[in-house]
């Protein structure tokens, strides 16, 4: 009930607040998927590659096989034809040993068919290697066909990855660019696991215990607007973080860290929308409290680090994810 009280009596009704719990763990839940997505790519192009030497390989020694094979059946035509000669020439002999020795044209007969039979399974033995030639350039037909289905395949993934990387890079540039006037302690830019992290401290835009952006900050925050507004298909999700030390100031709106990191969250996201172009459904707010430290809470310069916004801008990976279910 006394939580039902203060939701009542707070700008944060408990729907809202459930609703940006979920996107929370939501936008949470997408940010372990997009690692899962890079490293399944990085396992996939590695194991694309490892199949690509695979099967050249498979064709090298295909490919060698034929060659084999057309050796041997060049070899059993040269004894065919030795072998029909000599059936010829055993025949010249029959006829003319009709009208000779019983015996001998007995001896003669019995030779020519055992000729007669070597030559038949000579000419079995080279239909099955015929056969197995065949069907030994039908698997490499097939080894050719996968091996470019897997060149375009992954092709098509160096495409989509290259495409979000630059897409990214450049606006990591325009980022920079904007907040280039802000002291290094007063923020950062960096690219991690293909995302673009804006860390802004609290002194840069809040005063301590305060949701209240500064006009310093608000200034940080419109040139970030602006970029963004240029940059549609960028998923923008901002994040609230405190240090270590309980939150003393509690009111109805207010009760502890959590509540802290949530309302500056969400003071980010209605400047980034005030008179900007910035599609909402783009963006998300979520309180992490204080734990997500990004330095120790031992010392005061690590308390003051700790105590941040952090504007997370990912790519559309849609196409992507599409790629990767054919």
């Amino acid at each position: 009930m006394v939580t039902l009280a203060m939701f009542s009596t707070s700008c944060v009704t408990l729907k809202q607040y459930r609703e940006l719990t979920s996107k929370n763990q939501s936008l949470e839940d997408a940010m372990a998927q997009l690692q899962t997505v890079n490293r399944d790519l990085n396992i996939l192009q590695t194991e694309n590659q490892s199949r690509i030497k695979v099967l050249e390989s498979q064709i090298a020694d295909q490919e060698g096989l034929i060659l084999d094979e057309r050796r041997k059946c060049n070899i059993i035509e040269e004894k065919y034809l030795k072998a029909n000669d000599l059936y010829k020439n055993l025949l010249k002999i029959q006829n003319e040993l009709m009208s000779g020795s019983d015996v001998e044209t007995r001896r003669l007969l019995t030779d020519l068919q055992q000729n007669q039979q070597e030559l038949l399974e000579k000419e079995d033995s080279l239909r099955k290697l015929e056969d197995s030639l065949n069907q030994k350039k039908k698997n490499l037909e097939i080894l050719r066909k996968d091996f470019e289905n897997q060149q375009v395949r992954l092709v098509e993934l160096e495409n989509v990855l290259n495409q979000k990387d630059s897409i990214m890079t450049a606006l990591t540039s325009k980022v920079s660019e904007a907040l280039f006037s802000f002291r290094d302690d007063e923020l950062s830019v960096e690219m991690k696991n293909g995302m673009l992290y804006v860390s802004m401290e609290e002194k840069l835009l809040f005063k301590s215990g305060s949701f209240d952006v500064g006009d310093k900050g608000k200034d940080a925050i419109k040139k970030l607007s602006r970029v963004l507004e240029i940059n549609p298909d960028i998923q923008i999700l901002i994040e609230g973080h405190t240090d270590n030390v309980p939150f003393n100031g509690a009111t109805n709106l207010m009760i502890d860290n959590w509540d802290l990191s949530v309302k500056r969250a969400t003071s980010i996201v209605r400047l980034l929308v005030q008179d900007s172009k910035i599609d909402p459904s783009r963006l998300s707010a979520a309180g992490r409290s204080k734990y997500v430290p990004v330095d120790t809470n031992e010392t005061v310069e690590g308390k003051q680090k700790n105590r941040r916004i952090e504007i997370i801008l990912s790519p559309n990976l849609d196409e992507l994810y599409e790629l990767i279910s054919k």
